[in-house]
């Protein structure tokens, strides 16, 4: 099957699962589509012991497709882009020392906390994995999915305050545990030979400082050449380009795309930027082009997530330690949160009960299901992927559909 079928179809599915969601569901997109998708493929799956002839033709559409690729090298930077774009920069910049201490020393606590756990847990469901492979699993699935947490928080009615550290930590996490998720596979993957510490970070300093650097050099770039013209037709050009050439330059430069995207959407959607640079009319029309954008590649990324379903291994011991780890995770990114938020408490004004709304709002996505993907058969790939997939479906549903309601209660209660 040729990319224009596989996408067609994609884009068709996209759209009739989410009329119905928006028809009869009514749930948030992302919750609604995935949803209607787990559905739809299981109910493939029943008729396939009639006739399997729908069942062969979804595996085959999902076997031609790379997800990891598809998300990682295609996606994720207009997600990002897009999401930066959109996020109040001045109430971020208030935030930025929680937000970076969050999306680093945060996501580095829960690795190593999840790695630890999950490797004694799956030696107790009668499996033997060895422990940096944990360690990996502790790094894929300790970021939190800024693409899940922002459709999601948009309903949710949380605090400015909240909704900013939340939104501003999942954008900067992401890239950051690409990164250490790379360094611990690069580790994993050296068969025996040790990599110096001094490698380890300078890996790690590059990938994430020269990321960013990018970003704010082609934020910069972008404006000025926004401010040079009032076209509105060759500004969104302009962004475009920003995210299209900037994520192909990350990439030959061995620097984080993701980072790139997210410190370049901040400074083009800064107000000050907006103000000088923009006319009215550009701002609309960015604005609009970018909320489409982000629109149709949610759609489009929550109903893979959902057909994924197909290609898991249905292993009891599988399962049962990926149902152990969901209450594992979350107090593994309890705890992570608990230091940076007694130290800015004094400093920053923290909306009461933070730790548990953030804890219970970091949603886990497409991105841990895509790094699962790009395990090796060495590396368990299997085993994790299914834990992944078990606690992804949890988050995105479970949690995404009870977290504007605990938002409300808990306000309610400080009332």
């Amino acid at each position: 099957m040729d990319y224009y079928s596989i996408a067609t179809i994609l884009i068709v599915l996209s759209a009739v699962f989410g009329y119905i969601n928006v028809r009869f569901l009514k749930l948030p997109i992302t919750i609604g589509l995935m949803v209607i998708t787990i559905l739809f493929t299981l109910v493939i799956l029943a008729l396939s012991y009639f006739d399997d002839t729908l069942l062969l033709r979804e595996r085959e559409l999902i076997s031609q497709i790379d997800f990891r690729t598809v998300l990682l090298d295609i996606m994720l930077s207009f997600l990002l882009f897009a999401g930066a774009l959109h996020t109040n920069f001045e109430q971020l910049k208030i935030q930025r020392g929680p937000v970076l201490v969050f999306a680093t020393l945060g996501v580095l606590v829960s690795t190593f906390l999840v790695g630890i756990i999950m490797y004694y847990v799956i030696q107790l469901v009668g499996l033997n994995v060895d422990f940096i492979y944990c360690l990996l699993f502790g790094a894929l699935i300790s970021p939190t999915d800024p693409i899940a947490v922002l459709g999601i928080l948009k309903q949710a009615g949380a605090p400015k305050k909240l909704e900013t550290k939340i939104v501003g930590e999942s954008l900067f996490n992401d890239g950051v545990g690409v990164v250490i998720f790379l360094t611990i596979f690069s580790i994993a993957n050296a068969r025996g030979v040790s990599p110096e510490p001094l490698d380890v970070l300078r890996l790690f300093g590059q990938e994430v400082i020269g990321g960013i650097a990018l970003g704010l050099l082609l934020g910069w770039i972008t404006y000025r050449m926004m401010k040079s013209i009032d076209d509105y037709d060759v500004e969104v050009i302009i962004t475009i380009a920003a995210v299209m050439g900037g994520t192909l330059l990350a990439q030959q430069l061995h620097l984080s795309a993701p980072l790139a995207m997210v410190a370049c959407g901040l400074m083009v959607g800064n107000d000050t930027i907006r103000n000088t640079a923009m006319s009215e009319i550009t701002e609309t029309y960015v604005d609009k082009f970018w909320e489409l954008v982000d629109v149709l590649l949610n759609t489009l990324l929550f109903v893979l997530i959902g057909m994924e379903i197909l290609i898991l291994t249905f292993d009891g011991q599988y399962i049962l330690a990926g149902i152990i780890a969901i209450p594992i995770v979350l107090l593994c990114r309890y705890i992570s949160l608990w230091l940076p938020i007694k130290f800015f408490q004094e400093r920053l004004e923290f909306v009461p009960n933070t730790n548990l709304i953030m804890t219970w709002g970091g949603l886990r996505g497409g991105i841990s299901i895509a790094l699962a993907l790009s395990l090796t058969s060495e590396m368990h790939k299997e085993l994790f992927l299914v834990i992944t997939y078990v606690i992804v479906a949890f988050s995105i549903i479970g949690q995404g559909l009870t977290v504007g309601p605990l938002i409300k209660r808990l306000a309610e209660n400080e009332d």
